[in-house]
């Protein structure tokens, strides 16, 4: 009797320690994002030259700023859609001695996007629609009276308070 209550008890225990193990068929996996979302018409929209203010308004803020290396920005991003292979990207943005963008570097190509093949929602290309160039932007449009109001916009000192007296 006591072997028995023995042997069931360690069986029982195995089968539990063996089940914690597996992993179950059909449970759903988060997918795991990471950094930030850098997408490929963002980066049809960057152009040389840009100032780094107008850099920021299409791309987000950069993930790391370098102490050492303060005209380089670098945008990271990774996915792990539902537990399979992790895939990550990297944009690196370069600005010259007048904050304007000079060159970038990284996985993305202009014009070629990769953005379905991440998310795991690949198209054939027979389905890609084709894509419209971009034209300049015409002159008296929202569009240019706003780049011109973010060009023409000029830094505010802010006031620092006086330190108070402790005595």
């Amino acid at each position: 009797m006591q072997n028995t209550k023995l042997m069931l008890s360690s069986l029982t225990l195995v089968g539990l320690f063996a089940l914690a193990g597996c992993s179950f068929p059909g449970v759903y996996k988060v997918d795991i994002q990471q950094g930030n979302v850098v997408t490929q018409d963002m980066i049809d929209q960057l152009r040389p030259g840009m100032t780094r203010s107008q850099v920021r308004f299409i791309m987000g803020n950069p993930l790391i700023t370098d102490t050492f290396h303060a005209n380089r920005w670098d945008y990271l991003y990774s996915i792990q859609p539902g537990g399979s292979q992790r895939q990550q990207e990297r944009v690196s943005l370069v600005f010259n001695a007048n904050d304007q963008l000079a060159g970038l570097a990284g996985d993305f190509k202009p014009g070629v996007s990769r953005d379905e093949a991440i998310l795991g929602t690949e198209r054939r290309p027979t389905d890609a629609p084709a894509r419209p160039a971009q034209d300049a932007v015409e002159a008296g449009s929202l569009l240019d009276q706003i780049q011109r109001d973010v060009d023409a916009a000029e830094p505010v000192p802010v006031p620092t308070p006086d330190r108070l007296e402790t005595n």
